[in-house]
């Protein structure tokens, strides 16, 4: 049995992933073997970038805290090398990413599982999210698409206004 302090260390490790798990919009479970120091750099990289935790976990651990939010669906894929991408504010940041680098990767990088809002996703729709575009993506190609009108008119109305402070030709007069 393992002595009292790395019990109350390991509770405190399960207690701070619980929370993170639980303020989480979404997250990520990833296979991560093989990948290079290098990779691993540039995904934590970008990661932090996009406002998401992105941290190694040790199965055990994790499975607890997952327990604990009634997401036990994800203990099948807890084994091997596990890491793990949450994000508070943007849902679709980690899925994102984390796909991109599979694809570059290959199978040296996988997505195991995912979940949105407390709730276990399929693969197949992780795969579908991780291809939406970013969020303030989206929220640039609604502004765009609120202003074209406003563009339009104003465009229209120039031309008219131009149009007609243009000076007339000269017609020749008749002899």
């Amino acid at each position: 049995m393992p002595n009292a302090k790395v019990l109350s260390e390991k509770q405190a490790i399960v207690a701070a992933l619980t929370d993170d798990l639980k303020a989480a919009s979404s997250g990520v479970v990833v296979d991560y073997r093989g990948i290079t120091v290098a990779e691993d750099t540039a995904l934590r990289k970008e990661l932090r970038e996009a406002g998401v935790q992105y941290a190694v976990v040790k199965n055990t651990l994790l499975r607890r805290a997952l327990d604990s939010l009634d997401m036990a669906e994800l203990d099948g894929v807890l084994n091997g090398s596990t890491s793990l991408a949450i994000s508070k504010d943007d849902p679709i940041a980690p899925m994102r990413i984390v796909n991109k680098y599979a694809k570059q990767m290959g199978d040296r990088f996988n997505i195991k599982a995912g979940f949105m809002d407390g709730k276990v996703l399929p693969l197949d729709d992780i795969l579908a999210l991780s291809e939406l575009p970013s969020k303030d993506a989206l929220l640039a190609q609604v502004l765009g698409m609120l202003l074209m009108p406003i563009t339009s008119l104003a465009a229209v109305t120039q031309a008219i206004v131009d149009k007609q402070s243009a000076p007339a030709e000269e017609v020749p007069a008749a002899e």
